[in-house]
C-alpha cells in the first residue's frame, strides 16, 4: 500500500513554523495541493513567498478561534482546490500555568487556543468531505490529523492548562472518529513528545540545561526533527492507513516509558 497523497488537497493549520510548516512542505513534496493556515501573515509570506502564487499552493492567515474565519478558511481552500481530502490541525499553544491559582484562566484560554479552532474546522471540513463525496465508492472520503502532546498522559504541575487541552483533544479524536466513520472519514491523533518546534526552539535558546533534561529522560537520548513527525503525518492521510481511525499515535522517543512526574513533557 502506498503512502501517496498525489493529487489530494490538504489543510495545515499553525503552518507558519515549526511543526505545522514541516508537515504542509512534506505533503507539497509529495504532490498535494496545500492550503497553509497560520494567524502569521508575515511569518506565511516570508516562508512561502512567490511559492505562493503556484498552483498547488495557497495560504491563508486568520484568527481560527473566531468562527467566521474557520468558515473562510474552507471556503478559501474551496476556491483554490475545489476540494478538501485532509486536515491537520496542527496550531497549538503551551503555557505555564499555576493550578492552584484561581484567577489562573489558562485552562480556558487553552481550551479556546488549542481545542475549539480544531474541532469547529474538523466540523465544518467533515461536512464537505461528506458532500463531495462518491457514494458509489468505498473508499476513504476523508483524513483528519490531530498533533496532541504525551503531556495528555502525564502529570506536569506546570503544564496543567496544556495536559488538559491535549486530553480533551485526544477525546476529541475518539469521538469524532466514531461519528464520521460511516461517512468513511477517518479520525487520528498523533501526540508528540519533544519534537523541535519553534516554541521548543525558543525555550532551548534561553534554557541550555533545558536540552540535556529533555534528553536524559528520552530513551533515544535525543529531539525528534519536525520531518520526523511530518513522516507520520503523511502515513495517517494515506490510504496505508486506510483502517486505522480513533487512534493517539505516540512519537516520543520512548519518553513515556519511564515514570518521573517532573520530566518535561514538550
Amino acid at each position: 500500500m502506498s503512502f501517496s497523497i498525489a493529487g489530494k488537497t490538504a489543510i495545515v493549520t499553525g503552518a507558519a513554523n515549526g511543526i505545522g510548516l514541516a508537515i504542509g512542505r512534506r505533503f507539497l513534496e509529495v504532490g498535494a495541493n496545500v492550503m497553509f493556515a497560520d494567524m502569521d501573515e508575515a511569518r506565511l509570506v516570508e516562508e512561502l513567498g512567490k511559492q505562493a502564487e503556484e498552483g498547488n499552493v495557497r495560504y491563508f492567515a486568520g484568527d481560527l478561534r473566531e468562527k467566521l474565519t474557520v468558515a473562510n478558511l474552507l471556503s478559501a481552500t474551496i476556491d483554490a482546490f475545489d476540494q478538501v481530502d485532509i486536515l491537520v490541525n496542527g496550531a497549538r499553544q503551551v503555557m505555564i500555568s499555576d493550578p492552584l491559582d484561581a484567577n489562573d484562566d489558562s485552562v480556558v484560554s487553552l481550551l479556546n487556543q488549542n481545542l475549539m479552532p480544531a474541532l469547529r474546522l474538523s466540523q465544518a471540513v467533515a461536512k464537505r468531505m461528506i458532500k463531495q463525496r462518491d457514494p458509489e465508492s468505498e473508499s476513504p472520503a476523508g483524513s483528519i490529523i490531530n498533533l496532541s502532546s504525551i503531556a495528555a498522559r502525564r502529570t506536569h504541575p506546570d503544564l496543567m492548562a496544556y495536559s488538559v487541552s491535549s486530553a480533551a483533544l485526544d477525546q476529541m479524536t475518539r469521538s469524532l472518529a466514531v461519528a464520521l466513520a460511516p461517512s468513511r472519514i477517518r479520525v487520528n491523533s498523533i501526540a508528540f513528545g519533544s519534537v523541535m518546534s519553534a516554541s521548543l526552539r525558543s525555550t532551548l535558546r534561553d534554557n541550555r540545561d533545558y536540552r540535556e533534561d529533555i534528553e536524559n529522560h528520552t530513551p533515544l537520548a535525543r529531539i525528534a526533527a519536525p520531518g520526523e513527525l511530518a513522516d507520520t503525518a503523511q502515513f495517517l492521510a494515506s490510504d496505508a492507513a486506510g483502517f486505522m481511525t480513533g487512534q493517539i499515535l505516540t512519537l516520543d522517543g520512548g519518553r513515556t516509558l519511564l515514570d518521573p512526574v517532573a520530566a518535561p513533557a514538550h
